[in-house]
């Protein structure tokens, strides 16, 4: 098992990546990162400043915004304006599925602020019904721009459909997780002991999730069909804190 990362302090700065983003005059992509034109000066994302945004700047939002917590440099933020700035109504930038592991709060690791993102947890963030259709709020109605499925390292679904667990309602959740297994190319030891055959099921559970999504909401591959939205996944390394885009 991995080792928490260290909680970051925050730093002089007060705005948000997202709002830093939005609110620019200008913003340029250059040599990987975007360079900003103006600070913030808002509390909480408008929807003029989410539908200003396009996919890949939410992205690399995301990406910066890791990059900061994996240096301990995480932005200073009052939740208390943001609570109050978002209260009259929310326009998040991406919806995520993610695992409910407690080592791996998607607003923590990429230092995102309340408002900015939709966040379904479930543990092996599979896909169901029932996130598929709050994944189409998401994006159709509400007007995120990003899908993206995140998995991580050493996790336990992940182990538990390599051990064949049963238990009560977890049974039928691993069991869609086992396809994914099946379907990992792994020349080593097959087993939940071995985290690094662990860690490439998780890594194509993630992949199979993303095309699953794609196969079962016609909303959203139609969407992304049209450039509307945008889906990828990723790896969180519990180890690191380094969260591995893909």
């Amino acid at each position: 098992m991995g080792h928490n990362p260290q909680h970051p302090i925050g730093c002089n700065c007060s705005r948000r990546n997202f709002l830093a983003m939005a609110s620019a005059a200008a913003v340029v992509t250059a040599g990987g990162g975007l360079l900003l034109a103006e600070p913030a000066s808002a509390d909480a994302l408008s929807k003029e400043m989410r539908d200003r945004l396009t996919p890949e700047q939410i992205i690399q939002a995301m990406k910066n915004g890791n990059k900061r917590f994996r240096a301990g440099e995480r932005k200073s933020r009052n939740y208390l304006r943001e609570q109050k700035a978002s209260a009259k109504g929310q326009y998040p930038a991406a919806v995520l599925l993610t695992c409910i592991d407690s080592r791996a709060p998607a607003e923590v690791i990429m230092d995102l602020g309340i408002g900015d993102i939709f966040n379904c947890r479930v543990a092996g963030n599979i896909s169901n019904g029932d996130i598929l259709g709050s994944m189409e709020f998401a994006c159709k109605l509400s007007g995120a721009k990003v899908v993206l499925v995140m998995g991580h390292t050493a996790c336990g679904a992940i182990k538990g459909a390599i051990d064949n667990a049963q238990l009560g309602n977890l049974t039928g959740l691993l069991a869609k997780i086992k396809p994914a297994m099946d379907a990992t190319v792994y020349a080593g030891e097959r087993s939940a002991t071995n985290y690094a055959f662990v860690d490439a099921v998780a890594r194509q559970n993630v992949g199979m999730t993303v095309a699953e999504i794609r196969k079962q909401s016609p909303v959203l591959a139609e969407m992304e069909a049209k450039g509307a939205v945008k889906m990828a996944g990723a790896m969180y390394n519990l180890e690191t804190g380094g969260v591995e885009f893909f």
